[in-house]
């Protein structure tokens, strides 16, 4: 069985970004940011709220604290400073779970940190001491660091597969600072290759292999909507629910 998971609660402030309500109908997970890319208290309280009252369940999208960034852009930060930052994320929103009755599901990193600790074996490290705290599997890339250093990890690993980012012909991700749109129907198609079959086509047009316990679409994607919706009919019979 399958997941749907969606980047959430990115608002901040009077600033808007991604339609979470239009979303919620067809995810069926919610990382949720924690401050340091997006979000604020009260868009998480009513993130958390929202999931809830769709039967969504929630995990934390903790970043580098990088909000003028949105949280793509590459910091320097030692490991004990990297994992106490974690922490510190993971625990607010683990606080607005609770008042709601709910339980911390996972943890997926954001942007750039995504990105440095598929490459870097101490950055992936680090996310893990701070997950560890929690007891809380991790979600990220297979094929990658995530996996080596997160596979064999008590608590779990969580393998994604990205309905709205193409991949290189080695696997990896290609993130860019601002999603551009997708067509709907072919993501919805190529996800449940990825589901079915455990396979990708890379941006050259190169067949790789993947591992998909959960599908991913961004919230800021222009036409996010349109895609979550094909990605969950397409995955109707596969869906964990």
């Amino acid at each position: 069985m399958v997941a749907i998971n969606c980047d959430m609660g990115e608002s901040f402030s009077i600033y808007h970004c991604g339609d979470d309500e239009g979303l919620m109908p067809f995810v069926t997970v919610a990382n949720v940011a924690c401050g340091f890319h997006a979000s604020d208290p009260r868009v998480m309280t009513r993130t958390v709220k929202l999931a809830k009252r769709h039967g969504v369940k929630v995990g934390a999208h903790p970043s580098l604290p990088d909000r003028e960034g949105f949280g793509r852009r590459e910091m320097k930060m030692d490991r004990e400073e990297l994992t106490a930052a974690v922490v510190y994320q993971i625990g607010a929103l683990s606080g607005f779970l609770r008042s709601e009755g709910m339980e911390l599901h996972h943890v997926k990193v954001h942007g750039s940190l995504y990105g440095m600790s598929a490459r870097d074996p101490e950055v992936a490290e680090a996310i893990a001491d701070a997950a560890d705290v929690f007891g809380a599997p991790l979600m990220g890339l297979t094929g990658s660091v995530h996996e080596q250093v997160w596979g064999g990890r008590e608590a779990g690993f969580i393998a994604e597969y990205y309905a709205d980012l193409d991949y290189r012909d080695d696997g990896s991700l290609i993130i860019t600072r601002e999603h551009q749109a997708f067509d709907p129907a072919r993501s919805a198609e190529r996800a449940l290759r990825a589901v079915t079959e455990g396979k990708a086509t890379s941006e050259s047009g190169k067949e790789i292999p993947v591992r998909a316990d959960s599908v991913c679409v961004h919230s800021d994607t222009p036409n996010a909507v349109e895609l979550a919706r094909a990605v969950n009919q397409a995955l109707q019979p596969h869906l964990d629910r």
